[in-house]
């Protein structure tokens, strides 16, 4: 399809850092520019839509000018170097960032996917490059804002040094850096880019609903990652799946019996795990699940995938602060799922805690480390014996119970239930206010009151609760 201002770019190539504000940024300001290109098939228009792959949850935007150029230009000199331009438009030059781990300075699968260059709605053809306005907006809010007077290079230069080594032809677009403000944003959001004179150039947000397919490479996000695509913006509090801290302290505070009858009374029953012990049972641990699967033992299997970085110690250097590795192992007690090393690495990531139904190696090791550990069994033997690490993120049983990556879980001494994340708010709540009655009726039983119309609370007792509630 043809773009509607008539580019056919042979190559689009984009600038890593060109504003103060944003080297800034990001801790270093270059000497000199340097690029990266952007394939051809990822040019877009006003109005199309900018898709985040599934799987994905770091895209962001970057606000840009492109420079259009509108003649050949081969070792031009500087001061010649706008003769060669055709006009400027407002480009966004999106990225993935659960991809940058793939092709680590060529951008290639993070920012060269199908849409993620729209240019336009219009051509600037006489401009004054050193007084342009750079506006982006999120949802209508303004994100991005630059004057090109805060340019580290500007445009004639970066022509003139471009041209020294390869030819530049008509038609071909530079992207010349994005100032602060760039940011992740999310299916149903809405990106416009304004280069004033030019228009807006307006994209939203949507998810795909193919799956990536399980070949190739994967997303991937660390700490380091989700910092850099969020740039200046806060990280959203990652409470567990969004938790507010209410939710949090409530959660915190109650046991697992209580929450396990709360969430019988949401009809769902199958949410305690079984068969694990805590190694450390003054230890409470709530936290998001991150998954991890184990299959069983196939030696040539193992040979091929279960050395070196295998999924077990990519899973961990992979936790987020909060998360709670989650192993399913099968039950099976003839070997270790983790030592006391691994464990450490994923303390020392900001861990919640550790769950697996199979062994547990070097547990004594385990008595102190602050991390929550809930196993089956000791066992001294090596993972190897057993099973192949095979994959993380994805929905896995563990003690009879099925655990969705992201799922909220719970531990105390007595074990740990798994919390769809979309109850979690109402049955920490719902819990607090059982634990709240229960314990008003512990201490009238302790008095020596009888149980008869008091566990569960009649009218009287419910008044009289109620009433030393309001007077506290």
């Amino acid at each position: 399809m043809e773009h509607p201002l008539g580019l056919a770019p042979g190559k689009i190539i984009a600038v890593h850092l060109n504003y103060r504000s944003r080297a800034a940024e990001r801790g270093r300001t270059p000497a000199v520019p340097s690029y990266f290109l952007k394939p051809a098939s990822s040019l877009s228009w006003s109005g199309r839509p900018v898709v985040r792959p599934a799987g994905c949850e770091l895209l962001a935007f970057e606000g840009e000018i492109a420079i259009i150029i509108g003649a050949r230009a081969h070792r031009v000199p500087r001061h010649r170097a706008l003769d060669h331009v055709a006009g400027y438009t407002a480009a966004n030059d999106f990225g993935v960032y659960d991809f940058k781990h793939a092709d680590l300075g060529s951008n290639l699968r993070a920012k060269g996917q199908d849409g993620y260059t729209p240019v336009g709605p219009a051509i600037l053809e006489t401009a004054d490059p050193s007084a342009l306005w750079l506006r982006t907006y999120v949802n209508g809010e303004l994100a991005q804002e630059a004057h090109t007077d805060e340019l580290l290079f500007g445009f004639d230069l970066l022509i003139a040094d471009l041209s020294r080594l390869m030819t530049l032809e008509p038609g071909d677009i530079i992207l010349a850096g994005t100032p602060a403000g760039s940011t992740v944003v999310r299916p149903g959001d809405v990106v416009e880019v304004e280069l004033e004179g030019a228009g807006r150039l307006r994209n939203q947000v949507v998810a795909d609903s193919r799956d990536l397919g399980d070949f190739g490479v994967q997303p991937r996000v660390t700490d380091e990652v989700r910092a850099a695509a969020y740039g200046s913006a806060p990280i959203p509090a990652s409470g567990p799946a969004g938790l507010d801290e209410p939710t949090l302290a409530a959660l915190r505070s109650v046991s697992t019996a209580t929450l396990s009858s709360q969430l019988r009374k949401r009809g769902i029953d199958h949410h305690f795990i079984e068969g694990v012990r805590p190694a450390r049972p003054d230890l409470r641990m709530v936290g998001v699940a991150r998954t991890l699967r184990y299959l069983p033992l196939r030696e040539d299997v193992f040979d091929e995938i279960g050395g070196g970085m295998n999924a077990q110690k990519r899973t961990v250097e992979e936790i987020r602060p909060g998360e709670v590795l989650v192993i399913e192992a099968r039950g099976e007690q003839g070997a270790g799922t983790l030592g006391d090393i691994l464990a450490l690495r994923a303390l020392r990531r900001g861990a919640a805690g550790v769950v697996t139904d199979g062994g547990l190696r070097d547990s004594p090791s385990f008595a102190g480390l602050e991390l929550p550990a809930y196993f089956a069994v000791a066992h001294a033997a090596v993972l190897g014996r057993r099973h192949v690490p095979m994959d993380s993120q994805i929905p896995v049983a563990c003690g009879g119970v099925l655990v969705m990556p992201g799922d909220v879980l719970v531990g105390d001494a007595e074990g740990v239930v798994v919390i769809p994340p979309r109850l979690a708010a109402e049955v920490a709540r719902d819990a607090a206010r059982q634990e709240a009655e229960e314990r008003f009726i512990y201490e009238r039983v302790d008095e020596g009151a009888s149980i008869d119309g008091l566990y569960p609370m009649n009218r009287v007792w419910r008044e009289a609760y109620e009433e030393r509630e309001r007077a506290r």
